[in-house]
């Protein structure tokens, strides 16, 4: 590596000071709740992997100490130590105290970079109890501390460096944040995502909590990422991979089309999901439309009425990942989710035009099958927009349209209304009984809804089950969706505590994950906790929602003398006890479904709910004694 290269610091550009930071947490790192806590580790990574992706980082260690601080090393050029001119402090302080200052700006240290705007080590620094740095560089090692943002130490050599890297280890402050606890499997993801977006770096991850350790490389980079998110389903071809630089923008894209009927595709900037898309997913669209139509006409593939085909057709089925650098972003909204540079949509659209022309032409076996799939999901649409209709017109919601199905609220403001998904028609009676009409709507099933893993949208809403939900929602699904017309701001999963309630949870979940993920993105799905037993003793009724409480409730109370009643399901319940122990607002306990990681969500739906039974054996395994209840 080149570690001659021109980073000094000369390059760290000054912008504005760092008193807000403390306090307005929020604004810079989103939260100060658990989300919030786990930026700071990823600010203090992102440049490391600037280092990696400027071509002199190859190794990135991170470590989470017992007392939850986190230290993360590189082997990068480390940062500059020298006296920065507008400041006259040395640049490493400079970087750590200042808001905006960094190699980021101007284009002299770095060409692309991913983090907060350059906000990130000055950010991690304020909101730390305290933040120690060493420097390998120019032969020394270079120490500072800080605390809470401010130089406890000037900076000063603490020995001598064989190598080049930067050591940073900070501990969150108490004061600013409600959580300190930073989560493993959290963490892991975003190193994992990382190590596929920065092809060959080689990233540990230590946590001396568990005595856990996880290396990830990715040898193969975003090809790699493609074939771990389709691991559990049936492919169509190998990994197509294309990559491309123009006016300093580098675009990468690897993709692969499965027998699925979902697309799952991820972009990112500068390693930045960008799950609102942007330019760069627009011009990816455009131009995989184009290329598979003209390719369609060209060879007369179209035929039985298909002349035209829409996106939607060509991605069914299609995982792929987009991922461009962009030495100049500009992001729409604080979050950075939406890439707005209008000229990055003509550069990825020329880029894939040429590539994947290129690739039909060679690999026509492979173009086949893309395009037979887009025209079986042409004809399917056309079924499905028929049966959208039929959904569309019933959704004024008249008791001829769902006779005896939804037992609907009085209340017509949405954050105030809920919705109860029961199991069953005896279930759903009790519910009906016990509940407050004023608020709660209920709406029985019967048996388990449609799997809609493994079904096209046609068969989808063809499912007189899942077009009652969709009607009972009022929101519409796929083209139509609109969680402005939610009639429910609360859509309560109420099943039975064993296994076929388990399953039709899961099935309940897929569906909404799949079709309408803003309902879970905006917090509006939950899932009921029914009691698991019933305890008589001396005329007074305990209800226990696990086995783990059934056994402190009998330590306190004694074994003599009880009755004890395991519900097998809700239907056991008289309307009152379901009014008590699960739908009472005063209280019931209920769990809202929060989507951390949507890449791992997608592969737990795909593993339990696709064709491919080892993984989904493999699963059951090792989660078996994570399971709270299991009714065999």
């Amino acid at each position: 590596m080149d570690n001659n290269a021109k980073y000094g610091a000369e390059e760290i550009q000054v912008l504005e000071g760092l008193e807000a930071v403390r306090r307005r947490p929020s604004m810079y790192i989103g939260s100060t709740s658990a989300r919030g806590l786990h930026h700071l580790v990823y600010e203090v990574v992102d440049n490391s992997i600037d280092e990696a992706m400027a071509g002199y980082c190859d190794k990135i260690d991170i470590i989470v100490h017992r007392d939850n601080s986190v230290t993360v090393v590189d082997n990068g050029r480390g940062i500059p130590v020298d006296i920065q001119p507008q400041m006259g402090l040395p640049a490493v302080e400079v970087v750590l105290t200042v808001l905006h200052a960094g190699g980021k700006f101007g284009g002299g240290g770095y060409k692309v970079s991913g983090g907060l705007h350059g906000v990130g080590l000055s950010v991690v620094n304020a909101l730390s109890e305290y933040l120690e740095v060493e420097v390998s560089r120019d032969g020394f090692i270079y120490f500072q501390r800080f605390e809470k943002g401010v130089p406890v130490t000037s900076l000063k050599t603490i020995g001598k460096a064989s190598n080049t890297g930067t050591k940073i280890t900070f501990k969150p402050d108490r004061e600013i944040f409600e959580e300190l606890e930073f989560s493993q499997d959290t963490l892991v993801q975003r190193l994992r995502e990382l190590s596929f977006l920065t092809r060959g770096v080689k990233i540990t991850y230590t946590d001396e909590r568990t005595e856990q350790q996880r290396v990830f490389q990715h040898n193969g980079g975003i090809t790699d990422f493609v074939l771990y998110l389709n691991k559990n389903k049936t492919v169509q071809h190998k990994p197509v991979y294309f990559k491309d630089i123009k006016d300093q923008v580098i675009v990468e894209l690897a993709f692969q089309y499965t027998d699925g009927y979902v697309e799952n595709s991820f972009s990112y900037v500068n390693n930045i999901h960008t799950i609102d898309g942007g330019t760069h997913e627009t011009g990816f669209r455009t131009a995989l439309t184009r290329v598979i139509n003209d390719y369609g006409k060209k060879f007369n593939i179209f035929k039985n009425g298909v002349t035209n085909l829409i996106g939607e057709d060509i991605r069914e089925g299609l995982t792929s990942i987009l991922s461009v650098k962009v030495p100049e972003p500009q992001f729409e909204g604080q979050t950075k989710t939406k890439l707005g540079n209008s000229e990055v949509r003509s550069i990825v659209d020329t880029m894939v035009s040429e590539n994947l022309n290129l690739f039909l032409e060679e690999n026509p076996s492979v173009a086949r099958k893309i395009l037979e799939k887009s025209i079986n999901a042409s004809r399917a649409r056309d079924a499905a927009r028929k049966a959208r209709e039929l959904t569309r017109r019933k959704t004024a919601l008249e008791s001829s349209t769902l006779p005896g199905k939804l037992a609907d609220c009085s209340e017509r403001d949405p954050s105030l209304s809920e919705l109860f998904i029961v199991e069953g028609d005896s279930a759903g009676g009790s519910a009906k009984q016990g509940r407050d009409r004023r608020y709660q709507a209920i709406l029985p099933l019967r048996g388990k809804i449609l799997n809609v893993e493994k079904s096209r949208m046609d068969k989808i809403l063809s499912n007189e089950e899942i077009r009652n939900l969709i009607t009972a929602l009022g929101t519409g699904i796929g083209d139509d969706f609109n969680i402005e017309k939610a009639r429910y701001h609360k859509i309560i999963i109420m099943t039975d505590a064993d296994v076929d309630g388990a399953h039709i949870r899961t099935l309940l979940l897929t569906f909404f994950y799949r079709y309408m993920r803003q309902l879970i993105e905006n917090g509006y799905a939950y899932i009921a906790q029914p009691p698991l037993f019933r305890v008589r003793k001396d005329k007074k009724e305990f209800y226990v929602y696990s086995d783990q409480e059934l056994e402190q409730l009998l330590k306190k109370i004694g074994h003599d003398k009880i009755t004890l009643q395991r519900y097998k399901g809700l239907g056991e319940m008289n309307p009152e006890q379901l009014w008590d122990t699960t739908m009472n607002f005063a209280t019931r306990t209920i769990l809202q479904v929060q989507l951390e990681d949507a890449i791992e969500a997608n592969e737990i739906f795909s593993m339990l709910m696709g064709d491919r039974v080892e993984p989904r054996r493999e699963f059951i395994q090792e989660n078996a004694r994570a399971v709270r209840n299991l009714d065999i």
